[in-house]
């Protein structure tokens, strides 16, 4: 048995999110479907993070076990073959030792969320952000964003779904800038609550709008109360950009 660590790169639109689903297509049911096509194997495929319906990847972390040898260049090449047309694509594929794990032995996650800050429709990025027309203060997003960072009850940015169990979490970084007519938030984190990284730009993006005071980020967080936040932003902005590991 060799276990197997590949980076995905995947859009989010088509799928109910990147864990296997009983009520739609997911990222996970695509891999381990195009693994049985390679192997004949039923592996199962852990990853990094879990993503919701419309998130999309730049570099996912995931990894299987699979009995057959296979060379990981091979593997690669089979599975970009058999998972198209689905809208995945295995960036890499590596042997890891048997204890490495792609979920508990992350150490850190990174996230983008790109906002699209035009009033234009959005053609190829149709799905790919979140289309804001109303012009935003990026520099006084980011002034607000820096209340959430640290450690912090993150109550009011936790989806009422969350399974985890506790709502402390540590922000290592929540930056805003603008890169042309977009927006971008860059959040940074040993892990993140169901909907966190959602929930803070949605709060941030009313604060850019003028709506919210800098200073009303840090009172919903301190509030400890999901009636006090603002706003959830869409899924179809948010992309997984990095998992992190020891030794990488």
């Amino acid at each position: 048995m060799t276990r197997f660590a590949l980076t995905l790169e995947f859009d989010g639109t088509p799928f109910m999110g990147l864990q296997r689903q009983s009520h739609g297509p997911s990222v996970q049911q695509a891999v381990e479907d195009a693994i049985h096509a390679v192997t004949g194997e039923n592996a199962v495929m852990h990853a990094a993070g879990r993503t919701d319906a419309g998130v999309h990847a730049l570099a996912m972390r995931v990894h299987s076990d699979i009995e057959k040898q296979i060379e990981p260049f091979r593997l690669m090449e089979a599975l970009n073959y058999h998972l198209r047309p689905a809208p995945v694509a295995v960036l890499d594929c590596a042997v890891v030792a048997d204890d490495w794990h792609a979920r508990f032995s992350c150490t850190g996650r990174e996230y983008l969320y790109r906002i699209a800050n035009r009033r234009a429709p959005l053609t190829l990025d149709l799905n790919r952000a979140w289309q804001v027309p109303q012009p935003l203060d990026a520099e006084a997003m980011h002034r607000a964003a820096q209340a959430l960072v640290g450690r912090h009850d993150f109550t009011t940015f936790r989806s009422v779904h969350c399974q985890s169990q506790s709502p402390l979490k540590t922000l290592d970084r929540l930056e805003v800038e603008r890169v042309g007519e977009e927006v971008h938030i860059r959040a940074a984190a040993r892990s993140f609550l169901h909907h966190q990284v959602r929930s803070m730009v949605g709060c941030l993006a009313l604060v850019g709008m003028g709506r919210w005071r800098e200073t009303q980020i840090g009172e919903a967080l301190a509030a400890r109360d999901r009636q006090a936040l603002g706003l959830n932003a869409p899924s179809e902005g948010l992309y997984f950009v990095k998992a992190l590991y020891p030794g990488e």
